[in-house]
């Protein structure tokens, strides 16, 4: 049996002072993506990790809302989080928890993101931690936090400790679909990923789930993703992995240019997987596969996010080259990849490329007009600052009828190369946040 977790005085005082609403109706899900993976990755267990989800009603009545992750003692802790200045209390409690390097629990709730929160939101983190390290026989710090929802109103943070026993009694090793439907949102599926990456020789593993649909343009990660591995790694390593892991993934997407309050990103590295001479720094090359690896997993899950983007019919890339510097080929796509005109022509069928010359100009990096060259899914559509003359608006039309699309823009300047992955915009994205609060 699980450890009774007792109310203490703050605890009393703290539900006394915020009022909770009574859980809504659960509303019907949104139909899934277009877009969506035709089936879902099976995640095997990780030595050290075991996972359970359960009902809160914390926004809404019979939804499953609160993931629990209970670690090994030992398991490394790494994270990169939200540059939001208005961050949430979860982010800021997990700022200052991943200071002291190790963690023993995950809890994460959807349907509200206690986020500009006040002084109860951090006392409502508290609290979680506090009733989870109860269970868990740890520190509070050692009890990672993430929340995700509704902006701006107060957590009902008494629903969401008194379900906590219940399941820590139900963890196991295999929940990891349930684990990833309890953090959606908006989601019209679960996000899930794995590999497996060889260490001297030796086999480990990793997890990772993700959620994310709209309010999508990451300045670090995504709304929230967890990964996991089995794998013995010092947090400074983990932490170096991780930072650069995301550049190319969860920070080179987008769906609609919005940073969420409540990006949060974490790993654990467990150490309970097969046994392999212990690795000191992140470039040693006997963690080459497992970069490789992870890189690929982190990826992964970014694209999926953005194939479940609110309202999404079309996944596109978009790949800059011929810029001054990586730095500012990402800033270009981005600059495409953000643009409402070239997200809703593409969504009409249209390879506007007049909008991605617009939007090229607009990004303030350095670009030759009369160089520009631009190509939708292979086909040049623009060329020497003209349309091209083999230009066919019937080759083009066929083109757009996919739904993936890439686009090809050369800048003509140096040498300087990036790619970021959007989807188009709909009507759907309209109907899906005009009654995101209702």
């Amino acid at each position: 049996m699980a450890p009774t977790v007792g109310k203490t005085l703050k605890d009393k005082a703290l539900a006394k002072s915020v009022p909770e609403a009574a859980p809504k109706a659960a509303k019907d899900l949104h139909p899934v993506s277009p877009l969506a993976p035709k089936s879902l990755a099976k995640l095997p267990p990780i030595s050290g990790v075991r996972l359970a989800a359960g009902a809160a009603g914390i926004r809404y009545e019979g939804r499953t809302d609160v993931l629990m992750a209970v670690l090994a003692p030992g398991t490394a802790v790494a994270g990169v989080l939200t540059k939001s200045k208005t961050s949430s209390a979860p982010v800021d409690w997990c700022r200052s928890a991943l200071a002291e390097k190790s963690a023993r629990a995950l809890v994460v709730n959807s349907g509200n993101a206690n986020a500009f929160t006040g002084r109860v939101g951090a006392e409502a983190v508290k609290a979680t931690a506090d009733s989870m390290a109860a269970l868990a026989g740890c520190k509070p710090h050692e009890v990672f936090i993430a929340s995700t929802g509704v902006i701006g109103e107060p957590l009902p943070v008494r629903r969401l400790t008194s379900v906590l026993p219940e399941i820590y009694e139900n963890t196991g090793a295999t929940a990891w679909e349930q684990a990833a439907r309890a953090i959606m949102t908006t989601d019209t599926f679960p996000k899930m990923a794995t590999a497996s990456a060889l260490i001297d020789g030796q086999i480990v593993k990793i997890n990772g789930i993700a959620k994310g649909s709209g309010m999508i343009a990451p300045d670090m990660a995504t709304l929230l993703s967890f990964v996991f591995t089995d794998a013995t790694i010092p947090q400074d390593v983990l932490q170096a992995l991780l930072v650069a892991g995301v550049e190319t993934s969860f920070n080179s997407i987008t769906v609609d240019g919005d940073t969420s309050t409540s990006d949060t990103l974490l790993m654990f590295a467990t150490g309970k997987g097969a046994r392999h001479n212990p690795v000191q720094r992140a470039n040693d090359k006997r963690l080459d596969e497992f970069r490789i690896k992870l890189n690929g997993l982190l990826q992964d899950l970014a694209v999926q996010v953005v194939r479940d983007g609110e309202g999404a019919s079309k996944l596109i890339r978009i790949n800059v080259s011929g810029a001054e510097s990586a730095a500012a080929a990402r800033k270009i796509a981005l600059s495409v990849a953000n643009s409402p005109l070239v997200k809703t022509a593409i969504a009409g069928g249209d390879a506007n490329w007049g909008r991605v010359v617009m939007a090229v100009g607009k990004s303030g990096e350095a670009a030759n007009r009369d160089k520009l060259s631009i190509k939708f899914g292979g086909h040049r559509v623009a060329t020497m600052g003209l349309r091209d003359p083999n230009y066919s608006e019937a080759l083009m039309v066929r083109y757009m009828q996919r739904g993936e699309v890439e686009i090809d823009i050369d800048v003509g300047i140096a040498k300087g190369a990036a790619g970021v992955w959007t989807c188009d915009l709909t009507h759907g994205y309209i109907n899906i946040n005009g009654d995101y609060r209702s």
